[in-house]
């Protein structure tokens, strides 16, 4: 199993590896890996693996298939054995963890003040989305719900990770997952996220440790999807 350093340190932009395995001369499995793999609506990270004979080879993409974190490189070249250091492309991580951030806080206001079960959540760049449900859309309302997400940004609430076991996990939080579906019953082990005085849910996701660095959020669009489902639009404040 690769361990997954991103779990509880996900400031880190470069560590060293060995290469486990290589497919297609692409598919590159480490041992141990920061670059976070595409889930949870969250983007994969992007960055660049290195030899000791000092060549490059670019990261483009990061997946999790039957449990191995796998990762797709630009070219061939890497073997079982090699060892590589690692470089994430933080530019596109920490404005990923500023959104991922952003998006339990909003997400968490949005449940509490409107009573709204959360059904989904895709991360971007630039601008990102939730999705829930809710029976009265009273847009009006949103602004108030953005109001009260940027002052949790502004009090600074600090911003814990944990590993534990779901049954250490159950106790420890109201409920496991914000989703309305819930935390698939397969899942033994679990990550908590804890945003002090305001929310514990688990995800596997990279956050802040702090939502000030949030800055800001801003609701830009809200959409009706039919019946109860909903949307909204967000982007961070610069």
């Amino acid at each position: 199993m690769v361990e997954a350093l991103y779990l509880l340190d996900c400031y880190l932009k470069e560590f060293e590896a060995s290469v486990v395995s290589v497919k297609d001369d692409k598919f590159v499995v480490l041992d141990r890996t920061a670059f976070y793999p595409q889930s949870g609506g969250q983007p994969f990270d992007t960055g660049k693996m290195v030899k000791e004979d000092g060549s490059e080879h670019g990261v483009v993409f990061v997946g999790k298939f039957s449990g191995e974190i796998s990762h797709e490189v630009s070219g061939p070249g890497l073997m079982a054995g090699d060892k590589v250091k690692c470089a994430i492309d933080w530019d596109r991580r920490y404005k990923h963890m500023r959104m991922h951030t952003a998006a339990h806080v909003l997400s968490n206001v949005i449940e509490k003040d409107a009573g709204a079960l959360i059904t989904g959540n895709q991360l971007g760049l630039d601008q990102s989305r939730i999705d829930f449900s809710l029976e009265d859309f009273d847009r009006e309302k949103f602004k108030v719900y953005e109001e009260h997400a940027n002052r949790i940004v502004e009090e600074g609430h600090n911003v814990n990770l944990f590993l534990m076991s779901r049954d250490e996990a159950e106790k420890r939080a109201e409920r496991l997952s914000g989703l309305a579906k819930g935390l698939p019953p397969e899942i033994k082990d679990v990550r908590l996220v804890e945003i002090e005085n305001f929310t514990v849910e688990a995800c596997g996701g990279t956050h802040l440790s702090n939502t000030s660095e949030i800055k800001g959020i801003r609701i830009t669009k809200m959409e009706n999807k039919g019946a109860k489902n909903r949307r909204a639009y967000f982007e961070l404040v610069e």
